[in-house]
C-alpha cells in the first residue's frame, strides 16, 4: 500500500456546530458535544480542522486515502479493474483498480459517499445512552443511535456541506471561466474530477450544442441578409429541412459523445442495469450463504411475482393519475389565462399599455408556475419511482409541461389565428435577447446578494450583542465561513428532487423550441442563440465556481428527461414550421389546398420519416465503446460461471464426504 498515496488530503467537508460560550458551560456529568464529536470524527481517521467563526465553529475535515479506501470497501463500491470488469473494492487488492484521469484514486462523487458514510455512520456502541452538554442544554446519545443525526435533529449540527477546494477551484477559474479564448472548448475532465458526472455532462452539454448552432446561425444570417426575391418561398423550406436535419443528427452525435465520456470516465451509464445488478449481488451472496433460501424462494415465487405485478401496475396507475391531472390543469387553467394574454397584448394599441400588461403577467405567472411546482413535488411523493434519478425525471416532465404553455402558446397565437409576423418577430426577439440578458442578470446577481445579505445579518447580529465599549468592528477572516454563507446551488423548483442543472437544462430547452418551433419565422434567432450561448458557458461557470457553494454530486450520467423533452420539441417544430410556411404561401387566407400547400404538408411527412429514420442512421455508440462493453460484460460472465462452479463443486464435495461418513 506503499505506492497508493496521494498528496495532502484537502479539507473536503464543513460540519457547522454553535461556538462554545464558555460562561454558560455547565458544570457536572456530560461529555461536551463539539468535543465529542471532534474525538469521533478522529476516531474514524478523519482529519479536523477547527475554525471558529463569528457566530459558529466549523468543522474542516479530510479524509487521507487509506481512510477513504476503507471506507470504500465497508460501503462495497464497485470500482473498474485494470482488466476492463468492475467489481467490489477491497482496500487491500487497491492495486488492482484503475486511477481517476487526474492521478486520484477516487471521484468525486465516491469521495463523496465516503464522507457521508463516516460522518453519518459515528454510532453509539455502547449499552447505555450517553449525555452530551452543549451551552446547557443536555442530549441523550441512546445506544445505536448515529450521533451527526441526533444532533442535527437537536440543531447543534446546523450543516454539514462540501467545501471548495481552492488550489483546484482557482485553476479551473483561470482555465475555464475566464478563458473567453476557447469559445466553446472547455477542460471537461477537470470538471467532472471536481463537480462530478451530472454537471460535467450538463457543460459538454451546452458545448457541443453551442459549437453546432454555428451552422444554422451563419445560414440564416444569410437568409436574412441575403434577398433572394421570387426564390425567397423556396429557400426556406429548403432552410427548414436543413435545421430539422441539423438537429436529428445534433441529438445522434451527443449520444455518441455521451457515451464516450461515460467510457472515458469508466461509468456504467444504465441505472437500471446497475440496480439489477445490485439485486443480483444480493441474490448471488444468499444462494452461496444458504441452499435452503433458493427452495423458499421457489415456494414463494408465484406470490412474489403478483406482488411484483401489483406494485408495477399501482406505481404506473398513480404515475398516469398524477400526469392527467397535471394536464387538466394546464388545458383549464393556464390555456385559457395565456391566450387572454396573448389576445389583450394584440388587441391593444397603446405601447404603454402593453408594457403594463406584460408585467402584470410577468409577476402572475412566476407565482403560477411556483405554485403548479409544488403540486407536482407532492404528486410525485406519490409515485413509486425506482430511485431519486426517476422522481426528478418525472419533476422534469410535468414543470415543463407548465413552462411549454407559458412560452409558447402566445407566440402560436399570433402567429397562426393572427398572421402577425411583424408582431412574432418582435416577441422572439424581446424572449431571445431581452430576457436572455435579464435572466442572465439575476442568475449572477440574485446569489451574490443573497450572499451579501448572510454576511450584513451575521455582522449586525454580531454588532448587537457587543454593544458598549466592548464592541469592535468585525470581519469575516476564514474562508469556510465565507463560503457557508453563500446560496445552495439548488433548483428553482422542486429543491429536494432536483439541483441548480433544472433551470439550466430549462433555459436551454426552452431557447431551442424557440428558434425550432419558428425557425421560418425568424432564421437569425440561431444567431442569437448562439451568441447568447458563448456568454452562457462562461457565466454558469463563474456561477458555479465563485458565486454558489460546492454543489452534492449527482451519480446521473446522462442529460435524463431533457433529452426526450428535446427530441418532442422536434417534432413539434416540424407541425409548426410546415403551419408557419402554409400562412407565408396562402396570403389570401383562404386555406385552399394549393400545389404549394399540398407540397408542404407532404414535407410534413417527409420530415416526420427524416426524424425517425436518421436516427437509425448514426449510432448512438461508438463502435470502439460498444467493443470494450461487451468485453468487459463477457470476461465479468466468465469470472462468475467460474466462482459459481467452484461453489458447486464445494458443496457437492462436502455433500459427498458427509455421505460417506454417515455411511
Amino acid at each position: 500500500m506503499d505506492a497508493i498515496k496521494e498528496v495532502q488530503a484537502p479539507f473536503e467537508m464543513g460540519v457547522v456546530v454553535p461556538k462554545r460560550v464558555r460562561d454558560q458551560i455547565g458544570v457536572g456529568y456530560g461529555h461536551d458535544c463539539v468535543e465529542l464529536l471532534v474525538a469521533e470524527f478522529h476516531k474514524v481517521g478523519l482529519i479536523v480542522d477547527r475554525v471558529a467563526g463569528l457566530h459558529d465553529e466549523f468543522l474542516k475535515l479530510a479524509a487521507p486515502v487509506d481512510i477513504l479506501g476503507k471506507a470504500a470497501a465497508e460501503l462495497q463500491l464497485k470500482k473498474r479493474t485494470h482488466i476492463g470488469v468492475d467489481i467490489q473494492f477491497e482496500w487491500d487488492e487497491a492495486e488492482a483498480f484503475i486511477r481517476q484521469a487526474d492521478g486520484s484514486f477516487f471521484s468525486w462523487c465516491e469521495r463523496f459517499r465516503c464522507y457521508s458514510h463516516m460522518i453519518y455512520g459515528i454510532v453509539n456502541k455502547s449499552e447505555s445512552a450517553i449525555i452530551l452538554k452543549s451551552n446547557c442544554r443536555d442530549v441523550r446519545w441512546e445506544p445505536g443511535e448515529p450521533l451527526v443525526w441526533k444532533l442535527e435533529s437537536e440543531a447543534i449540527v446546523k450543516e454539514v456541506f462540501p467545501l471548495h477546494d481552492e488550489r483546484k477551484r482557482k485553476q479551473l477559474l483561470k482555465r475555464w471561466a475566464l478563458n473567453w479564448w476557447d469559445l466553446t472548448n472547455q477542460p471537461i475532465d477537470e470538471i467532472y474530477a471536481y463537480y462530478g458526472t451530472k454537471i460535467a455532462t450538463y457543460f459538454a452539454f451546452l458545448g457541443m450544442y453551442t459549437k453546432w448552432l454555428f451552422f444554422p446561425a451563419a445560414f440564416g444570417l444569410l437568409l436574412q441578409l441575403v434577398d433572394f426575391g421570387s426564390l425567397q418561398l423556396l429557400v426556406l423550406p429548403f432552410f427548414f429541412i436543413c435545421i430539422i436535419s441539423w438537429a436529428v443528427f445534433f441529438f445522434q452525435f451527443w449520444k455518441r459523445r455521451n457515451s464516450t465520456l461515460l467510457a472515458r470516465w469508466q461509468i456504467s451509464y444504465s441505472v437500471g442495469a446497475e440496480s439489477a445488478y445490485k439485486y443480483m449481488d444480493t441474490e448471488w451472496s444468499s444462494f452461496h450463504s444458504s441452499v435452503g433460501l433458493v427452495k423458499k424462494w421457489a415456494d414463494g415465487k408465484a406470490r412474489e411475482k403478483e406482488n411484483f405485478q401489483r406494485e408495477e401496475w399501482f406505481g404506473r396507475m398513480m404515475r398516469f393519475r398524477n400526469d392527467a391531472i397535471i394536464i387538466l390543469s394546464i388545458i383549464c387553467l393556464q390555456l385559457p389565462f395565456e391566450l387572454a394574454y396573448a389576445h389583450l397584448y394584440e388587441s391593444i394599441g397603446s405601447d404603454i399599455m402593453k408594457f403594463g400588461l406584460t408585467a402584470i403577467y410577468l409577476f402572475a405567472i412566476q407565482y403560477f408556475t411556483q405554485f403548479g411546482g409544488k403540486v407536482s413535488v407532492k404528486l410525485i411523493k406519490d409515485e413509486q419511482n425506482e430511485n431519486s434519478e426517476y422522481r426528478a425525471n418525472s419533476l422534469v416532465y410535468k414543470v415543463f409541461g407548465l413552462y411549454f404553455m407559458q412560452s409558447y402558446i402566445g407566440i402560436l397565437y399570433h402567429a397562426i389565428l393572427h398572421r402577425n409576423f411583424r408582431t412574432l418577430r418582435q416577441v422572439l426577439i424581446q424572449r431571445l435577447i431581452i430576457s436572455e440578458v435579464l435572466e442572465n442578470l439575476m442568475e449572477n446577481s440574485l446569489p451574490y446578494i443573497k450572499y451579501s445579505y448572510r454576511k450584513y445579518r451575521a455582522v449586525r447580529n454580531k454588532r448587537k450583542r457587543e454593544k458598549g465599549p466592548t464592541a469592535r468592528k468585525s470581519y469575516f477572516t476564514s474562508r469556510v465561513e465565507k463560503e457557508y454563507f453563500k446560496p445552495i446551488y439548488s433548483a428553482s423548483v422542486g429543491k429536494e428532487l432536483e439541483d441548480g442543472l433544472f433551470d439550466e437544462f430549462l433555459e436551454l430547452a426552452l431557447q431551442f423550441g424557440m428558434i425550432m418551433m419558428f425557425a421560418c419565422a425568424f432564421p437569425p434567432a440561431f444567431a442569437f442563440a448562439a451568441l447568447s450561448n458563448v456568454a452562457e458557458i462562461r457565466a454558469d461557470a463563474l456561477k458555479i465556481l465563485a458565486m454558489y457553494r460546492r454543489p452534492v454530486p449527482r451519480v446521473a450520467a446522462t442529460i435524463g428527461a431533457w433529452l426526450n423533452i428535446f427530441q418532442f420539441l422536434i417534432v413539434v417544430s416540424i407541425c409548426t414550421n410546415c403551419v408557419l410556411l402554409a400562412c407565408l404561401y396562402d396570403r389570401e387566407g383562404n386555406w385552399d389546398i394549393s400545389p404549394g400547400l399540398a407540397a408542404i404538408l407532404i414535407m410534413e411527412h417527409v420530415l416526420l420519416l427524416i426524424k425517425f429514420g436518421f436516427s437509425r442512421i448514426v449510432p448512438e455508440e461508438p463502435d470502439w465503446v460498444k467493443a470494450n462493453r461487451m468485453k468487459n460484460a463477457t470476461q465479468a460472465q466468465n469470472m462468475c460461471s467460474k466462482q459459481l462452479l467452484r461453489n458447486i463443486s464445494g458443496g457437492r464435495g462436502a455433500f459427498v464426504t458427509g455421505t460417506h461418513k454417515a455411511d
